[in-house]
């Protein structure tokens, strides 16, 4: 009789919080299974104006510029590309487990067209028709998370507010303690840092070459010109000014789409034979979305 209360008080939990226990007759596909099987019309193409290459010795970084938030941050860092200003310059603070922070650390840069300093966007209110694909999950950082377009995003619903998040590969503008003293120095963090969200204006994520950035040569900033300055960024550009061949074709799986929501299902509660615990939950910065080199897709 206790033996059978037990079973039937397991059973009763599974139902209430999901399918806690793996079951290896669940016919459900994999992530791997449900993006091996998705149509072409399942991903789009990266837009390359709101696409930053960052090209290192070691090879090129491709950042995908947002398209809804912190636009006066993705106009400054497109417009100091386009200047050249990075060109030559290096990342010059990089700690483990953190960021990878570049720029011009003596300020021996002249400025064209960009801004010395930008008035912060930490975050802001909803802009109109800005299309978010929410996950079902919490968020211990805000009340709602999910994506827009490919950058994950947080909401306030309360107060009418979204941002973008310090998840891996975030890029965002660095400052000094004033809020509004941010413009040419920027920083990618290497592993999720959201106790920084709505502290800086997140503008882009990474979408290739993370491990280029993960490899980089762990340094502090330098006390002197003739310092350790860390690795050369040989140039930055924005990928419509590069010539036909060297565009990056890169297309992203739509978060939009019901596709992605079976694709985060099966991350969130995975149905291969290995799993034996499954938690019925996804970290926003573990839901990392899809991405593909069309040019490398065989016809």
């Amino acid at each position: 009789m206790r033996r059978t209360l037990f079973i039937c008080i397991g059973i009763s939990l599974a139902i209430q919080f999901g399918q806690a226990f793996a079951d290896s007759k669940e016919e459900k596909k994999s992530s791997s299974e449900i993006l091996a099987s998705a149509p072409d019309g399942a991903w789009k193409d990266f837009d390359p104006e709101n696409l930053i290459v960052i090209e290192l010795l070691r090879g090129k970084v491709v950042v995908a510029l947002s398209h809804a938030l912190a636009q006066n941050h993705t106009e400054q860092i497109k417009t100091l590309a386009r200047e050249g200003f990075y060109d030559g310059l290096s990342f010059y603070r990089v700690i483990d487990g953190f960021v990878a922070q570049g720029g011009d650390l003596f300020e021996t840069r002249e400025l064209k067209n960009a801004k010395k300093s930008l008035a912060a966007e930490f975050d802001e209110t909803t802009p109109p028709n800005v299309g978010i694909s929410l996950l079902k999950d919490s968020d211990g950082y805000a009340d709602e998370v999910g994506f827009i377009g490919y950058l994950p995003a947080g909401r306030d619903r309360a107060e009418n507010k979204v941002w973008h998040l310090h998840c891996t590969g975030a890029m965002a503008m660095a400052r000094d303690t004033a809020k509004d003293t941010g413009g040419t120095e920027f920083y990618i963090t290497l592993q999720p840092q959201r106790y920084l969200d709505r502290n800086l204006s997140v503008f882009g994520r990474v979408v290739d070459g993370m491990e280029h950035l993960q490899a980089l040569r762990r340094v502090a900033p330098a006390e002197t010109v003739d310092g350790d300055l860390g690795d050369l960024i040989v140039s930055m550009r924005v990928a419509a000014d590069l010539p036909d061949e060297d565009k990056p074709s890169l297309q992203y799986l739509r978060t939009d789409s019901n596709l992605f929501a079976d694709y985060t299902e099966a991350r969130r509660n995975r149905p291969e034979d290995f799993f034996y615990f499954r938690p019925n939950h996804i970290d926003i910065c573990a839901a990392d979305v899809p991405v593909r080199d069309a040019a490398k897709i065989s016809k």
